[in-house]
């Protein structure tokens, strides 16, 4: 078995303040026997106008705030799950919403770059268009580690279960999704989804999520939680500053889809129609 960390941030309007804290935060997942460690969406830069956030984006595999998460894996000796970072776009008046992944030696071994966008309105006035400063991905990543095969995914794209299906096609073990939630909508869909996507495709998810007020004053559901292939909620927090740790079982999970195998009763054909 391993011990997996999700880690909730309260994110403060302070860039290197935030980078500061998530590293004691994984060091803290370490000291306490975890082998990986995954940050929220957007834990440096979460609230951040548009020029602020094009001024702290990095270039890919370049920039201070990358370099300071690949050494801290390393110290650590810790996978780690970068949350997520503005990475430079083809284009420059759009960057990525990218997901980084360091192993233990603090080599990147993954990119993930956010899919869907969050161009939504919650409630009356509350409107969201990320797809005004971000560019969507457009590849399903997974990654191969000594604890599993993972699947990257960010927030938004909790919404939208193909993409956690091609996961379970592909082989998915663990799911790891960094998170802002909003409040509103946190409190109606936030765990119902998480157990649902565990459930749907009997593996776990960890989800560390980001929590209290941003920078621009709207504010985050937080909840961090990591859920087993049952849909069980194998650790949660609510509020502040946390990490949250639990132990991923592959033999259970193995038990789990052979005792109950409806991951085998997928239909190929019920999924071509999703190209129609």
């Amino acid at each position: 078995m391993t011990t997996i960390a999700a880690i909730q941030m309260e994110s403060t309007p302070d860039v290197q303040d935030n980078v500061e804290m998530a590293c004691q935060l994984i060091k803290q997942a370490a000291y306490q026997g975890a082998s990986l460690a995954a940050l929220p969406e957007n834990f440096a830069t979460l609230g951040l106008s548009r020029e602020q956030s094009f001024a702290m984006a990095e270039p890919f595999n370049d920039g201070k705030i990358q370099k300071q998460l690949a050494s801290c894996a390393k110290e650590n000796k810790i996978w780690l799950l970068g949350g997520t970072l503005p990475l430079l776009g083809a284009t420059g008046n759009k960057f990525f919403s990218s997901c980084l992944m360091w192993n233990d030696n603090g080599e990147l071994v993954a990119r993930y770059n956010k899919i869907h966008m969050f161009d939504v309105m919650v409630g009356k006035e509350d409107v969201y268009r990320e797809s005004d400063n971000v560019q969507p991905g457009n590849e399903i990543v997974l990654v191969d580690t000594p604890f599993g095969k993972i699947g990257l995914a960010v927030c938004y794209d909790l919404r939208f279960p193909e993409l956690f299906r091609a996961f379970m096609l592909k082989g998915v073990d663990i799911i790891v999704l960094p998170s802002a939630f909003t409040i509103p909508t946190g409190k109606a869909h936030w765990e119902v989804l998480l157990r649902a996507r565990a459930i749907e495709n009997l593996c776990y998810v960890v989800a560390p999520a980001e929590v209290g007020r941003r920078h621009d004053g709207r504010g985050t559901y937080g909840h961090s939680m990591i859920v087993g292939p049952w849909g069980d909620i194998l650790a949660k927090v609510d509020e502040g500053n946390a990490v949250v740790m639990a132990e991923v079982d592959l033999v259970n999970m193995q038990r789990i889809r052979q005792e109950f195998p409806s991951l085998s009763h997928s239909q190929p054909f019920v999924m071509k129609e999703l190209t129609l």
